[in-house]
């Protein structure tokens, strides 16, 4: 992964200047996602946030709902659902970030209700790079 130099605000609205070097990691993805961008749905996301965030994600949900079905069915359920509701705002949030990331308003995220064809489409949003400074704001690469 290469480093860019972006504004200290960019990832969290707190703190002034700038980060000289910035890698977006796992750890990194998973702390922006959960703990500074909870709940919102605006800005950009790039995909490696995205991306990172929805590998945590997965890793959760089945590994609570596994481990809690080895211990019982009812819990594995209990566990599964818990989690799942836990995690569903920063995931939808990260997606709609992430539309806006490729210049699309967050309200494409249904188009993944059309059957076959729609979530195909998300799919490819979701892989495609970032586009240029856009309404949602500047291209995260160029900053």
């Amino acid at each position: 992964m290469g480093s860019i130099t972006v504004p200290a605000d960019y990832w969290c609205n707190k703190g002034k200047g700038t980060i000289t070097t910035y890698i977006m990691d796992f750890k990194t993805a998973v702390n922006i996602c959960l703990k500074e961008k909870y709940a919102s749905f605006s800005g950009r996301a790039r995909r490696s946030e995205y991306w990172f965030f929805m590998l945590f994600y997965m890793i959760v949900v089945l590994g609570t709902s596994v481990i809690g079905g080895i211990i019982s069915e009812t819990l594995g359920t209990l566990l599964y659902a818990v989690s799942t509701l836990a995690l569903i705002c920063p995931a939808i949030s990260v997606m709609v970030r992430r539309l806006h990331d490729t210049g699309k308003s967050g309200w494409w995220y249904w188009i993944a209700l059309v059957p076959f064809i729609g979530g195909i489409y998300l799919l490819i949003l979701m892989l495609k790079d970032s586009g240029a400074d856009n309404e949602y704001g500047q291209n995260p690469k160029a900053l």
